[in-house]
């Protein structure tokens, strides 16, 4: 549907169950919208139900001045729903808790849950307080919800967390966060921006402080448990927390070897009355300017973190610096690719400087120039800085070798055929398209399975497995690979699978111990940017092959990837640069 209109509707007292477990249900409470458009929702009721609005596949809706409270399950939930505008909603009390028997938890219930998908939403001024998490923007499938804005919304007295997120690239302005066990939890959200937020009175004992963390218990601003990189945190007001104002931490499992903290500019804020002002371990490329502290009952904590660079003048009232940088984010192998941020801005009229850093490579001149001798991703940062305050830029950087004869990812979609497991009534098909969003040459292959019997869905180049490829002298397999799956929790079994076939039999490739390659990513980036693969041909120590019947690699009919979700809605792969090398 195209421009809807409710206006001064009243839907509460719908399906309504606090008594429920933990657990999704079926769509059902106040307003469904699915595969709606450009629509208005003004100054309507949903109180006493499950999900007072659940928008699904429905964009560029305006949601204003409506009484969206007082819901068992959420009060706004967004899934795939993109540039719709929330404005001065009460979205309060998204709860489903029994605090008479003691319970601690909120089985998951949120005010606000946004979730594969849900991009370039707007949010202002809505009162969400009082929910289980105020706003959740959750990653359950690995489909990530990125270019949300956040500004002067009410999240306090949240249950859990006032906000968690699990995604990069959102932004946070002048949002409220206290009273929760945590003010804000951002687990996993690289590229994020926080700026005049406060966040206070998060896990008081007389108050509510479920879930404390090893180290520093709980905190006002809180980036743990997944990568945080090129993040800003300027101008907020953390205190009073039993914590940290501040707290990051990398990867603690690994003591930061896996991931750590990185390329962060934290400045302008206030840090009052907490334990610490900043808390933070197993981090890197850290610039502190500007921090007020007092009355914190101990001193900041920065430990095993590498890095931390500090003003060399006191920051001065006044914006920061405009770090502006032009540059690709793909480079090839052996090829000069050079970055520029010489249009960067100083308002205060002071000298800039630069920093990059790139892999092991670092620089300290406006304009960068780099060559690769590797393929593989790589986060590329600047620091831009006028010895007071400070800005960041980065790119997601994909770096490919290359190829020399692509196996049907480029302008080849017409040539793919697929098998489908469990596909018994002949129902399931798998489409292919030619994607201009490459990383090797003009295009890549995109393909979906739909409709999905559940199970394993192979593309197969070509189809019929009428090919014939000589692969007797080749090593390896390499492809560049990356997917959204709705389903929850994402891709099973082992992940991806990879087929050659031949005449008389053929060979499985497989992560090993039937490892997935999804869900243990090699890089946070990954769950929406490109990962390479290289699978070596004979199998190794990370990957596991299997040979049935006559195998002969000199004559290769049909090379597959096979792929295994939970649940039964279409996935989507992009696939390129699929080489024998």
């Amino acid at each position: 549907c195209t421009g809807l209109r409710l206006e001064a509707c009243d839907f509460s007292d719908n399906y309504h169950n606090p008594a429920h477990g933990w657990g999704e249900l079926p769509p059902r409470g106040g307003i469904l919208l699915e595969r709606c458009r450009q629509g208005v929702i003004l100054g309507s009721k949903a109180n006493r139900v499950w999900d007072a609005l659940h928008l699904v596949d429905t964009d560029e809706m305006l949601v204003d001045g409506n009484d969206f409270s007082h819901c068992s399950n959420t009060c706004a939930k967004l899934w795939h729903a993109s540039r719709n505008r929330f404005l001065r909603n009460n979205l309060s009390y998204g709860i489903r808790i029994d605090r008479a028997a003691g319970e601690v938890h909120a089985r998951d219930s949120t005010s606000v849950l946004i979730e594969s998908g849900s991009d370039d939403n707007y949010w202002f001024r809505n009162d969400i307080t009082q929910g289980g998490d105020g706003i959740f923007i959750r990653v359950l499938n690995g489909w990530v919800s990125r270019g949300n804005t956040f500004v002067e919304n009410d999240t306090s007295y949240a249950n859990n967390n006032c906000i968690e997120s699990w995604s990069p690239g959102n932004t946070y302005l002048r949002n409220k966060a206290n009273h929760g066990s945590y003010g804000f939890w951002l687990g996993g959200s690289d590229q994020t921006v926080l700026i005049g937020n406060e966040a206070a009175f998060n896990g008081l004992t007389n108050g509510n402080h479920n879930a404390p963390e090893p180290g520093f218990g709980h905190g006002g601003i809180v980036l743990v448990s997944g990568s945080s990189s090129h993040t800003i945190l300027s101008g907020n007001w953390c205190h009073d927390n039993n914590g940290g104002g501040i707290v990051f931490r990398g990867d603690a499992g690994s003591r930061g070897a896996s991931w750590r903290t990185h390329h962060w500019v934290v400045q302008q804020n206030r840090l009052e009355g907490n334990r610490w002002g900043i808390w933070g371990r197993w981090g890197d490329w850290i610039w502190l300017s500007g921090n007020r502290s007092s009355g914190n009952r101990e001193p900041d904590l920065l430990v095993e973190t590498t890095r931390v660079m500090q003003a060399t003048a006191e920051a001065a009232p006044g914006p920061a610096p405009r770090a502006l940088l032009s540059g690709p984010a793909r480079a090839v192998v052996g090829v000069p690719v050079r970055w520029d941020a010489s249009a960067s801005t100083s308002p205060s009229g002071r000298p800039l400087r630069f920093q990059w850093s790139v892999g092991e490579v670092e620089s300290a001149f406006p304009t960068f120039e780099q060559t690769f001798t590797r393929p593989g991703f790589y986060r590329l940062g600047l620091i831009v800085e006028d010895g007071v305050l400070a800005d960041l830029a980065w790119r997601d950087l994909v770096v490919t070798a290359p190829v020399a004869e692509e196996l049907g990812t480029e302008g080849e979609a017409a040539r793919w055929g697929f098998e489908l497991e469990g596909n018994g009534d002949g129902r399931g098909r798998m489409s292919f398209a030619d994607d201009p969003d490459a990383v090797v040459g003009r295009s890549s292959i995109r393909f979906r399975p739909d409709p999905y019997p559940g199970m394993y869905a192979t593309a197969i180049y070509p189809a019929g497995r009428k090919g014939d490829f000589d692969l007797s002298r080749k090593t390896r397999l390499r492809f560049w690979i990356r997917a959204t799956n709705p389903n929850l929790p994402g891709f099973q079994n082992a992940a991806p699978v990879l087929w050659l076939y031949t005449r008389g039999g053929s060979v499985r490739l497989a992560p090993a111990k039937e490892g997935n390659l999804f869900g243990q990513l090699p890089f946070s980036e990954a769950r929406w940017t490109w990962m390479p693969v290289e699978v070596p041909i004979a199998g190794d120590v990370a990957w596991s092959r299997t040979a049935s019947g006559q195998v002969d690699l000199a004559h290769v009919t049909g090379v597959g990837i096979a792929l295994d979700s939970w649940g039964g809605d279409p996935f989507t792969v992009w696939l390129d640069g699929l080489s024998a090398e």
